[in-house]
């Protein structure tokens, strides 16, 4: 397993990144919950893996996630070097208080849970929560960041939301070096190629997140007939449920095939995958290292090439 590089970055990171909103034990959304010893000891073994890259947020659980990656690191003594914690800073719990001081508060907060001294990789997270003109703006959480990075607190910046056309306009100020999108480059739908496309020329590091859309690309339709934790029309059902049975054809797992759609692409730097028990990390190895035929890449990518342009179309 090759490591990529961060963008234009010295940074050196695994194509699978270890995401821990789950960690902060988050039932609502989905299903279980994660106790803190559970927690603790995934990151642990995570330490102990492959995988050098682990994404977490001011928010998740309330903070516990990063509570809990701190305790781990306590407990095992240091951050081996080349390990790379990313977080993401956050309005107050509630609010959509996205000001400077928020961020650097924000920031503050990581920092303590965590136990470091400095943040390899900060993102601007969910900024549809407010305007593209207030996130600019002075005084706002983008002058915040570039403060701090410039203060040495915080080495690099990114950007990780959702809608397609913020995030090209915050790239195009040329302040980031990473960008997260989430559920817009599956199987399922690629709404993202235009971020894939844009950050590759600007030489910036494009994050996959939820390969798996929720669900549906490890369970299939049948069993998660949800896409990114929203209802869909019969026509997406049929078209995952298509992909699932010639897999199962191939004796290749729907999961496996979602990952490695993420993977095999040179224009993502690193796809983030959730981790919620010590298991998991095996368990995401396997998935990895899967044969794919070439023949079955044939015949999942047109059907995957349906939802191209969106599922907007098939959301009931």
């Amino acid at each position: 397993m090759s490591n990529r590089q961060l963008g234009t970055t010295s940074l050196s990171v695994s194509p699978i990144c270890v995401g821990t909103s789950a960690l902060g034990s988050f039932p609502a959304q989905y299903g279980y919950g994660v106790d803190t010893d559970t927690a603790v000891a995934t990151i642990r073994t995570v330490f102990d893996g492959p995988f050098n890259f682990i994404d977490t947020s001011n928010e998740y659980g309330g903070g516990d996630s990063e509570r809990r990656i701190g305790q781990a690191i306590r407990e095992h003594g240091f951050v081996q070097q080349g390990v790379v914690i990313a977080t993401k800073v956050d309005p107050l719990p509630g609010s959509n208080d996205f000001s400077g001081d928020r961020v650097r508060r924000s920031v503050e907060e990581s920092l303590e849970r965590l136990g470091l001294d400095k943040l390899p990789l900060v993102y601007l997270h969910d900024p549809e929560k407010i305007t593209f003109e207030e996130g600019v703006a002075p005084g706002g959480p983008l002058e915040a960041l570039i403060e701090l990075r410039d203060q040495g607190i915080i080495q690099h910046l990114g950007v990780a939301g959702g809608p397609i056309d913020l995030e090209l306009q915050y790239l195009a100020t040329e302040a980031f070096d990473a960008v997260i999108s989430h559920n817009r480059y599956t199987l399922v739908e690629q709404t993202a190629e235009p971020l894939l496309d844009d950050a590759q020329a600007r030489g910036v590091a494009f994050i996959n997140a939820a390969p798996f859309g929720g669900g549906m690309l490890v369970k299939g339709p049948k069993a998660v007939p949800t896409y990114c934790y929203a209802p869909v029309s019969q026509a997406t059902l049929l078209r995952v449920g298509a992909m699932e049975r010639l897999c199962a054809d191939f004796g290749v797992p729907l999961a496996a095939a979602a990952l490695q759609f993420s993977t095999r692409d040179e224009r993502v730097t690193s796809t983030i995958v959730g981790m919620s028990e010590p298991r998991r990390i095996a368990q995401t190895v396997e998935l990895l290292e899967f044969t794919i035929p070439d023949e079955l890449w044939g015949a999942l990518l047109p059907l995957a090439r349906v939802g191209r342009n969106g599922i907007e179309e098939d959301v009931a």
